[in-house]
């Protein structure tokens, strides 16, 4: 079972590189490990085990946070209580993309960030991405709203951003008027 202890903090510059396609069929440590993080994201979200496990909630993980510079990642998403879709996919890429954008109005969080983060981080709307599943079958997602937003975190993840690298130091809620908090 992963433990916080195992996801990369932001001061740690793996989180900057930017990870390598796989090639398929997947390894057996690259399959295990994707099962890890599935089950930390359920788990995480279920608050009974994110207690009992001492886990920080996640919905989205990519490879490198567990210092594995290669281009996959799950997100768990929660549909109803305890009831989860769960999407993995490798060498993802947006294919498109809406024109309106929008941001979390409580803030983005990353299980890599340990720390409060004001501001404001613009995503798209709605995306669609394309890759592959674990058995190198072309797969296409599309996703709106807070599904869209964590498919565009953890692939920024993949190209060494961190949601982060969006927020104006100096101004954190800069053009917050631009855009639809959800």
């Amino acid at each position: 079972m992963l433990k916080n202890k195992d996801i990369l903090d932001e001061k740690d510059k793996r989180l900057r590189l930017v990870s390598k396609d796989v090639t398929f069929p997947l390894s057996k440590e690259d399959k295990k490990t994707i099962n890890l993080m599935v089950e930390y994201l359920t788990n995480s979200q279920i608050e009974r085990l994110a207690e009992k496990y001492n886990l920080r909630p996640g919905m989205g993980m990519a490879a490198i946070q567990l210092g594995i510079p290669k281009r996959y990642l799950t997100i768990v998403h929660e549909v109803s209580e305890e009831e989860f879709d769960t999407y993995i996919i490798c060498n993802p890429k947006i294919i498109s993309n809406s024109i309106e954008k929008i941001y979390v109005e409580t803030g983005e969080g990353c299980l890599s960030v340990n720390r409060e983060v004001e501001g404001i981080v613009p995503r798209y709307a709605r995306v669609t991405v394309e890759g592959y599943d674990l058995d190198g079958n072309i797969i296409r997602i599309r996703a709106r709203e807070e599904l869209a937003i964590a498919f565009q975190h953890e692939i920024d993840h993949l190209n060494g951003v961190l949601f982060t690298d969006y927020i104006d130091p100096k101004n954190p809620y800069k053009d917050e008027d631009l855009y639809r908090p959800i």
